[in-house]
């Protein structure tokens, strides 16, 4: 069983390949497909090259089935969603909305992993 990521309101899968799939959308209301590899504190992306997102701007992401957005309730700058990993356990996912932000946060109960160089930015909120 390989990991799957999965949208926490529709629960449909949203890993495809070696990346996870969401649409997003800036401040100004543009919207974009954007891919990010599925490794916990690898932060590749993938986007159109005519959406662009300087480093510092904050996107909404949504899931690309039910289009409900992907928010954290532990810190409105975070994106959650749900992990299942090969042994069954399912953990919850956090990630900096952030772009350039380098913050992941795998919570399961009260044990946390955190990730990215940024990660101690919101580890009291998501505690």
């Amino acid at each position: 069983m390989a990991t799957d990521f999965k949208c926490p309101h529709c629960k449909n899968l949203l890993n495809v390949s070696d990346n996870l799939v969401f649409s997003t959308r800036n401040r100004w209301g543009k919207e974009g497909i954007v891919l990010l590899h599925p490794g916990l504190g690898n932060y590749s992306v993938i986007m159109h090259p005519g959406f662009i997102v300087p480093k510092g701007e904050m996107l909404d992401f949504y899931c690309p089935y039910c289009n409900q957005q992907l928010l954290s309730e532990r810190n409105k700058n975070l994106a959650k969603i749900l992990m299942r990993d090969d042994k069954g356990s399912e953990y919850e996912i956090h990630f900096s909305r952030i772009a350039g932000q380098h913050s992941t946060y795998k919570i399961i109960g009260n044990n946390i992993e955190i990730f990215g160089e940024d990660a101690p930015e919101y580890l009291d909120s998501v505690k």
